[in-house]
């Protein structure tokens, strides 16, 4: 069966939408319920983030989810719980964006393992470096039929993001800057010419904006040039506000219109 990544690029649709939240937020049980929601409301993607005390890539309010989730008792054997039968109800595809170090300690082919059981199709890890993942990682993911998605940059060169683009399948994630995550009001023009560069490229890959949408403006403008745009930071500021994965979606979809 086709990797439900896949398929949803397959289909050519633009104006795609992924939502980034972290797991065990806006309570330690919910994790389920948010996705399910995030489904109902037409969000064509989930990243479900892994709670890390170390988040490099993160601004201040996935670092403070994370935190929260952490305290209350999250961990990646209790995500793997509370995922087994996620299956059963939603078809939408799902990945899991994580930092390498909680991905070790639970051993990376088991953790392929319990994806692959889960229906997890695919995982992001910013501090996986291309090259390591090649030569460690690639064969064991494969094996379970897991993308690993990779990230690029600005500062990404050319060559680089070839090689990325002919050694992995599903998606490449467009950091939309090198600075850490956090929404934005706009993209200024040197973002918007990095984004034409990429696509000037003609990568084979399809490519996601992420980093700094939060509105309509910045949802545009990242579609304008990919398949659709990531939204994290907006998305787990209104789930903490509201404590309601409802509210927070209908906010959200509220604010891209």
């Amino acid at each position: 069966m086709m990797n439900r990544i896949n398929q949803l690029f397959s289909s050519d649709r633009r104006e795609l939408l992924s939502i980034y939240f972290c797991a065990g937020t806006p309570t330690l049980d919910g994790t389920a319920d948010v996705i399910r929601t995030l489904e109902r409301h037409g969000v064509d993607m989930v990243e479900i983030g892994i709670p890390f005390s170390d988040p490099m890539a993160d601004g201040i309010v996935i670092q403070n989810a994370a935190t929260r989730a952490l305290r209350a008792g999250m961990s990646l054997r209790l995500l793997f719980d509370q995922l087994a039968d996620i299956r059963r109800t939603v078809r939408i595809p799902l990945l899991l964006m994580g930092y390498l170090n909680p991905i070790m300690q639970f051993g990376f082919e088991a953790f392929c393992r319990r994806c692959s059981e889960c229906g997890i199709d695919g995982v992001i890890i910013p501090d996986l470096p291309f090259r390591e993942y090649e030569e460690h990682y690639r064969l064991t993911a494969e094996r379970y039929g897991v993308k690993v998605i990779m990230l690029i940059t600005p500062e990404t060169s050319e060559e680089r993001v070839r090689l990325i683009d002919a050694h992995t399948d599903g998606f490449i994630y467009m950091v939309s800057s090198a600075a850490t995550t956090g929404a934005q009001q706009s993209f200024d023009d040197q973002k918007r010419a990095y984004f034409k560069r990429i696509e000037a490229m003609q990568l084979r890959n399809p490519r996601m904006v992420g980093f700094g949408i939060s509105n309509h403006a910045t949802f545009q403008a990242a579609c304008e040039h990919a398949s659709g745009a990531i939204i994290g930071s907006r998305f787990v500021n209104l789930l903490e506000e509201t404590k309601d994965a409802e509210q927070a979606i209908t906010r959200l979809m509220g604010d891209l219109k």
